[in-house]
């Protein structure tokens, strides 16, 4: 990646020009940084779908905001910019209480937490869920979400410092793959019956094992191959508990304005009770981008990093 000049962009029908306080950090940035991002991208992108920023411009069509105004959006790339546009939809006014590193560290994973847990499936209290990754920002949350509903958190961690963090968010138990079998933890805990629920992000076998733990009529939702894409081997793996599977996207989430709405009123409703926290770990100049993708690729961040661009105001 390269700091360059761009022409600024315009609104078109349906959107909204921001200037960008802040941009969110992704696994989903590195991926279109990298060419490997599900639905690719042409050269030169500029990365970023998750922004904070004061609102500039309008285009036609759209009336429900207003020059000034202090919002979060997703935009379609773009947000590691000065300027970024996003449809009107996708942007929401902020409440005075909500900071702009706020605004622009909890549209993907926070909605990504709440459409699994409450759209793709129906978080009951007394649920038990494992958590794959549960220091990183989605597992953080998720974790928060689970809690708060009643329901028992399992997590899976790479180090000692995300298990802190899982902990620290209300997991019952946290397992460091390096050290113990999760699936043993899990027979464990539910006395062999399984978790209800399983969230993944790391693929590959960690994904594969889950179907071990899950119990009979029991669901696993995979957003994410960071230790690789997951075996061909989906089918073979339900039919034994006649277990289901969804790979979940919020791109699939974000066309649909109520259900995109939903989430939003869901997490600023969290955030204004005050039992959701929303765990930054650091701002970091444009200038630092590249440093920025070093530490997500490298699973070194528990919780969620931000690209600081015009800041707070």
């Amino acid at each position: 990646m390269s700091l360059e000049d761009a022409p600024e962009p315009e609104p078109g029908l349906g959107e909204v020009l921001i200037e960008v306080a802040f941009a969110g950090c992704n696994w989903a940035d590195t991926q279109v940084r990298s060419g490997i991002y599900p639905h690719p991208y042409d050269f030169p992108v500029i990365p970023g779908m998750e922004v904070s920023g004061i609102v500039l411009g309008l285009g036609a069509g759209v009336d429900n905001l207003a020059v000034g105004d202090r919002v979060t959006a997703l935009s379609n790339m773009g947000g590691y910019a000065e300027k970024c546009v996003a449809e009107a939809t996708l942007v929401t006014k902020l409440p005075d209480t909500v900071g702009l590193d706020v605004g622009a560290a909890f549209p993907v994973q926070a909605l990504t937490a709440f459409h699994m847990l409450y759209t793709v499936y129906n978080l009951k209290k007394d649920d038990v869920v494992l958590v794959h990754a549960a220091g990183g920002g989605v597992g953080l949350l998720v974790i928060q979400m689970v809690v708060n509903a009643g329901a028992r958190v399992i997590g899976t961690v790479g180090t000692e410092g995300k298990g802190k963090m899982a902990l620290h968010y209300g997991a019952e138990r946290v397992v460091n793959l390096k050290q113990e079998d999760f699936v043993t933890v899990v027979n464990q805990i539910t006395q062999g019956r399984g978790v209800d629920l399983v969230i993944d992000s790391l693929g590959a076998e960690t994904l594969d094992r889950s179907f071990d733990a899950v119990k009979v009529l029991g669901h696993v939702i995979n957003i994410g191959e960071a230790q690789g894409k997951p075996f061909g081997n989906i089918r073979d793996r339900v039919l034994p508990t006649s277990s289901s599977f969804t790979r979940f996207s919020i791109s699939h989430v974000m066309p649909n304005a109520l259900l995109w709405q939903r989430g939003m009123d869901f997490v600023l409703q969290a955030l204004a009770e005050n039992w959701l926290e929303i765990p930054i770990v650091q701002s970091i100049p444009m200038d630092k981008v590249r440093d920025m993708h070093r530490q997500i690729e490298g699973r070194q961040v528990a919780g969620k990093l931000l690209l600081e661009i015009a800041g707070e105001r």
